[in-house]
């Protein structure tokens, strides 16, 4: 219990003070106007509140991640809770501060756009081809998960065609409708219910003095599997993850100043930390590890969160969270639409201020979902943990990059980048949808490719020193 009443105040305590020195070493401007306001189409682009930002921005990059990941990652033991404290503040949080300030000084740029500018053209469609892989898994993952959830919870009165009919409906509403019109005014509902459910949680944890262990670097895992890399991967949301990367563009656009970038960014990736933090202990005081790991085998992490949320909320409380786990997955596939809608229209620069536009894009990516929840695609599913965490990757590089050519502190960034680039190097060469190495071969491999990834960073960052490009779309320039 108190390793966890620990780690909870220290993300709290993390967003105070090292969000503060994030915050500092960018160097906000707030007599700047945003893109909200230079390029406000009514659509993508307008001014909203901060409290509504920071909402849509927790249910952005929420959805099912910062439960069902640490779950999982209750396997490992308390260890977990290491991660997702170190991760949240020193990584997490970084990593969607800098993507969202950055996209926002250059106009709102996805993170595309953003990695030809700062890392060389030819990463600009590297990353896009990741962007829209990573959005459509997710997306179309987001469409069949609450649909069978659904289907379950009605006894298959509807049935599960019609439910997924229903969620596409909404997702091509909510894609192609300006921000304000749905996902404005329903996240801010969807949003309370996230906190509330994993508050009560957490009281619930506390009141009852939950036997949560204590701090241990021992591997729990009841199959032996190694911390490192693969607790890196696995908690991905609620620690670290890529997908932010392709949703705090979207609120960059309806920020009304950066001034409340912090709150939004930086705030809101803690959060998602605390409720990391509330599930994995939750997950871990509840079930033994070996029980825990039968459960999921049977259920999945949904059968953990319907245990949980009866035993500490009871009969109506803990229905209440399981219809959030239902509608979180929701929230997230339909800014995934969203977010891959703008991507695909920045990357051929096509203007979405007219609907036409935006539904001849909407359109053919809805039809290959569709198309996607008719087949078995378990085995590119199986190279979303991978893709993510690269993705992520590629974002604290471009953020060290923009920070190094800013002659700012890009250590904040080059840091936690070089850790996941050996990470998840050492994945793709270990993990059996990989090479297959053995841990050992892997990690040498790895540590070569993360060197040589350190010394072309400061080649190309050389080379952007000696000839100056626009950091800031114009408004700033390398001297």
């Amino acid at each position: 219990m108190i390793t966890f009443i620990i780690s909870i105040a220290l993300l709290i305590i993390g967003y105070f003070t090292y969000g503060k020195f994030v915050e500092k070493t960018f160097e906000i401007k707030e007599e700047r106007k945003t893109p909200a306001y230079t390029i406000g189409d009514n659509v993508d682009y307008l001014p909203m509140g901060t409290k509504r930002n920071s909402m849509i921005q927790l249910l952005n990059i929420a959805g099912v991640g910062p439960i069902f990941g640490p779950i999982l990652g209750a396997l490992y033991g308390p260890v977990a809770f290491l991660w997702i404290v170190l991760g949240s503040i020193f990584a997490g949080a970084v990593h969607d501060y800098l993507t969202g300030m950055i996209s926002l000084r250059n106009k709102g740029a996805h993170i595309p756009e953003l990695a030809g500018k700062f890392l060389g053209k030819p990463m600009r469609h590297i990353v896009n081809a990741f962007s829209v892989l990573l959005l459509l898994l997710t997306g179309t993952v987001f469409v069949s998960a609450p649909a069978s959830l659904i289907n379950n919870l009605t006894s298959n009165w509807i049935g599960l065609s019609a439910i997924v009919g229903i969620i596409f409906v909404y997702y091509i509403i909510a894609t192609v409708l300006p921000i304000d019109k749905i996902i404005g005014r329903v996240y801010p509902i969807f949003g309370a219910l996230l906190l509330l459910s994993a508050i009560g949680i957490g009281v619930g944890l506390i009141a009852t003095g939950a036997p949560i262990p204590e701090m241990s670097l021992t591997n729990m895992h009841p199959d032996n599997l190694p911390i490192f890399p693969l607790l890196f991967l696995t908690i991905s949301c609620g620690a670290l993850s890529g997908f932010h990367a392709t949703q705090s563009p979207i609120i960059s656009r309806t920020t009304q100043r950066e001034g409340q970038g912090r709150k939004i960014f930086y705030g809101m990736m803690i959060a998602e930390g605390v409720i990391a933090m509330i599930w994995a202990a939750a997950a871990m005081s509840i079930f033994s590890g070996n029980e825990l790991n039968q459960i999921i085998a049977e259920g999945g992490p949904a059968a953990v969160v319907s245990e949980v949320s009866k035993s500490m909320l009871g009969a109506i409380g803990g229905t209440i969270a399981i219809i959030g786990v239902i509608i979180l997955p929701i929230t997230s596939g339909d800014t995934s639409f969203r977010g891959l809608r703008m991507i695909i229209a920045d990357y051929f620069k096509i203007g979405q201020k007219k609907t036409a536009n935006r539904l001849w894009i909407a359109f053919p990516v809805f039809a290959l979902s569709f198309i996607l929840t008719k087949i078995d695609f378990s085995l590119l599913w199986r190279y979303f943990s991978w893709a993510n965490q690269s993705t992520a990757m590629i974002a604290l590089w471009i953020g060290a990059m923009y920070l190094i050519l800013s002659k700012k502190n890009y250590f904040i960034a080059m840091i936690p980048a070089s850790f996941m680039t050996f990470a998840t190097t050492t994945y793709i060469f270990y993990a059996d949808i990989g090479a297959g190495l053995s841990i050992e071969i892997a990690y040498v491999i790895a540590g070569v490719i993360t060197v040589s990834v350190i010394a072309f960073f400061y080649r190309t960052a050389h080379k952007r020193l000696q000839h100056p490009v626009s950091l800031d779309d114009g408004y700033d320039q390398v001297a």
